[in-house]
C-alpha cells in the first residue's frame, strides 16, 4: 500500500502502525510493581532534534506490559528515521516527564523495524542494575478509515484463580475483556482493553470503538480473539476464558453465532460466555475530508502584554522590537503562515491582554490589538503584525495573566457555528504563570464541546509547569467532577526551538509542533456531532 503526501509526487510514503510491549522492567516501586508507561521520539536527517510524537497508557502494577494504544507513523523509504523509545514509571499525574522515574531508554531507525516486523531493543540508560526490553511490533495499514462499534456482555463467569479453588463461596469476579488481533508474525498483538466490571458475573462493558484496520486490516476473516480475565490489583490476572472470532462473523450481530463460550486453554473447561450485545460498522472522515468539503478554519491571535515581559524600551524586553523578530513575532508568522491557507478571505481577529489600554488607561484582558473598539479584524498575518507594532507603542504593559476573558470571547463565535461550517482555532502567546487558572480551567471544559482548539505558546524563560496541566494529552482536564469532553488544548514552550540555528527551521518545527493536534481535533469535534462532508457545502 502505498499513498503520497500532499503537494508530492516524489517521496511514496506507508502508514505503519507499531504495537509496543516491554519485558521484565526494573521495579521502582516499594509496596507495588511499577506502573510502566512508554514515550516514542522521532528524528530525521531533516531535522536533528528529537521530537516527540506519542505517549502510550500507563499500565498499573506490570513489570511486562501490552500496551493497547498503537504507534502511527509515516515511513519513508528514501529517509532515515531514527526512532527513540524511552519507558517511566509513572508516580504523578502531571505530563511533565521529570515527574516520573526513568527506567530506561532504546535508539533503533523505522527502517530497521519495518525489515525485521518485530524487534527486541535492550534497555540502557537509567541505573547501573537497568535491566528490560522493549518489543516493537511493526504492520503497514491499509487506507481504510472505517470504524466498528462493539458492545459485549459476559454470563455466568466463573473465576478459576486460587481464591476461588480453596474459599468456594468467593464466586463473583472483576472481569475485563482484551481483543486481539494476529500479527503478520503469526502472533497475537493486543488491540483493545475493557474496563473492569466489579463483583459481578455478568457484566456489561462500556461500547468499544475501533479502527477497523488496527482490528483486522481489510481482511474480515482474521482471527480475533477474545480474552476474559479476573483483574487482581496487584497485577497478576488471572484468565477465565478465551474464544476467537472474525470481522465477518461479528458482522452477523446478534444472535447465537455471537455468544462466545469463555474456554480455558489445556484443561477446555467452559467457564462462562461473552456475548455480542450490537455490531455498527461506519464510514469515518479525514481532516481533508472536512476541509475540502466545506469547512472554514478561523484563528484568533491574542498576545500577553503583563509587565513581566519587560518595558519595550528595554532590548531584553519579550516584546523588544528590532530588525530581528522577537519571540512574538516568530509565533506569529510560525503560525499564520499556514493558518491562512486555510482562510478564505485571510482577516484574523486579533486580541489583546493584560495591559493599561488608551484613552483612559483601563486595565484590560481583552482588547483589540488594533485598539479599534468596533473591528477586531487584521488584514493578513502582515496586518496582525502591524497592529501589534502599534500597540506595543500605544499600551502601558500590566498584569495579571489572565486566560479566560479571551477563551471565552472566542468560544461565544464558536457557540454560533457547530454545523461542522466553521472551526476555531485561538493561538495565545504568553510569557508567565496563569493567574486565572481555576476560570481559565472552566472556560476549556465548557468550549470543549465546540468547534474550538486552543493552543498556548509560551515564550521566554518562565516555569510553565502549571501550563501542562491545561494540556489533556495524558490526563483529561476536569475541575470538581466536571470533565472535559475533549482535549482542546495544546501548550509548547518556545524555548525548546530556540537552540536551532537556521531559522527558517525553526520556524518550521515551531509550526509543526504548535499545529499537530489541530487536525485530530477539528476530527474528534465532527465525531463528537455526528457530522459528514457531505453534509457541509464544498468550497
Amino acid at each position: 500500500m502505498t499513498m503520497f503526501k500532499p503537494g508530492s509526487s516524489t517521496e511514496p510514503t506507508s502508514e505503519i502502525e507499531l504495537t509496543l510491549s516491554c519485558r521484565n522492567l526494573l521495579d521502582c516501586d516499594v509496596f507495588s510493581k511499577s506502573d510502566p508507561m512508554c514515550v516514542v521520539y522521532m528524528k530525521t536527517s531533516e531535522n536533528s532534534r528529537w521530537s516527540e510524537i506519542f505517549r502510550t497508557e500507563c499500565i498499573n502494577n506490570s513489570l511486562n506490559p501490552d500496551f493497547m494504544t498503537k504507534v502511527q507513523i509515516l515511513y519513508r523509504f528514501e529517509v532515515q528515521q531514527l526512532i527513540k523509545f524511552e519507558v517511566y514509571d509513572v508516580d504523578s499525574h502531571l505530563s511533565d516527564l521529570r515527574s516520573q522515574d526513568f527506567l530506561g531508554f532504546c535508539e533503533t531507525t523505522l527502517g530497521h523495524i519495518v525489515s525485521s516486523v518485530t524487534v527486541t531493543l535492550p534497555l540502557k540508560g537509567a541505573k547501573a542494575n537497568n535491566k528490560g526490553q522493549v518489543i516493537v511490533n511493526a504492520e503497514e495499514l491499509p487506507a481504510c478509515h472505517d470504524e466498528v462499534t462493539l458492545h459485549f456482555s459476559g454470563k455466568d463467569l466463573e473465576r478459576s484463580d486460587w481464591v476461588a479453588k480453596f474459599f468456594s463461596w468467593v464466586v463473583k469476579a472483576y472481569p475485563f475483556l482484551e481483543l486481539y488481533k494476529v500479527g503478520e508474525d503469526g502472533n497475537y498483538q493486543l488491540v483493545y482493553r475493557s474496563e473492569v466490571a466489579h463483583w459481578s458475573n455478568n457484566p456489561t462493558w462500556k461500547p468499544i470503538t475501533l479502527p477497523v484496520r488496527s482490528l483486522c486490516g481489510t481482511d474480515f476473516d482474521r482471527d480475533i480473539k477474545i480474552a476474559c480475565y479476573h483483574y487482581h490489583s496487584n497485577g497478576n490476572h488471572s484468565l477465565i476464558g478465551e474464544s476467537h472470532t472474525s470481522m465477518n462473523k461479528l458482522k452477523c450481530g446478534i444472535g447465537p453465532e455471537n455468544d462466545y463460550r469463555c474456554v480455558k486453554p489445556r484443561s477446555e473447561k467452559i467457564c462462562g460466555s461473552v456475548r455480542l450485545n450490537h455490531f455498527e460498522l461506519r464510514k469515518t472522515f479525514t481532516f481533508l475530508d472536512y476541509i475540502m468539503g466545506g469547512t472554514q478554519i478561523n484563528c484568533t491571535f491574542a498576545i500577553d502584554f503583563t509587565a513581566s515581559n519587560g518595558d519595550p524600551q528595554d532590548y531584553n524586553s519579550l516584546h523588544y522590537l528590532s530588525n530581528v523578530p522577537n519571540q512574538y513575532e516568530q509565533a506569529l508568522v510560525a503560525v499564520g503562515d499556514i493558518i491562512q491557507d486555510y482562510d478564505s478571505d485571510k482577516m484574523f481577529p486579533a486580541l489583546g491582554f493584560g495591559a493599561r489600554i488608551p484613552p483612559h488607561g483601563n486595565v484590560s484582558h481583552e482588547f483589540f490589538l488594533n485598539l479599534q473598539a468596533s473591528d477586531p479584524y487584521c488584514a493578513g498575518i502582515e496586518g496582525v503584525l502591524n497592529a501589534y507594532h502599534h500597540c506595543i507603542r500605544s499600551v502601558q504593559l500590566y498584569g495579571p495573566t489572565n486566560f479566560s476573558p479571551v477563551i471565552n470571547h472566542v468560544a461565544k463565535f464558536a457557540q454560533a457555528y457547530q454545523d461542522g461550517s466553521q472551526y476555531f482555532i485561538l493561538l495565545i502567546i504568553t510569557d508567565g504563570v496563569i493567574t486565572d487558572m481555576l476560570h481559565t480551567k472552566q472556560a476549556i471544559i465548557k468550549a470543549s464541546t465546540l468547534p474550538l482548539s486552543i493552543i498556548i505558546v509560551g515564550v521566554g524563560n518562565a516555569d510553565f509547569q502549571s501550563m501542562e496541566e491545561l494540556d489533556g494529552d495524558s490526563v483529561t482536564l476536569q475541575v470538581n467532577g466536571v470533565s472535559a469532553a475533549r482535549d482542546i488544548v495544546q501548550f509548547v514552550p518556545f524555548k525548546d526551538f530556540q537552540q536551532i540555528e537556521n531559522p527558517l527551521n525553526a520556524k518550521s518545527y515551531l509550526a509543526r509542533e504548535v499545529l499537530a493536534e489541530i487536525p485530530t481535533q477539528l476530527v474528534g469535534y465532527m465525531k463528537s456531532r455526528n457530522i459528514v462532508p457531505e453534509q457541509l457545502t464544498p468550497r
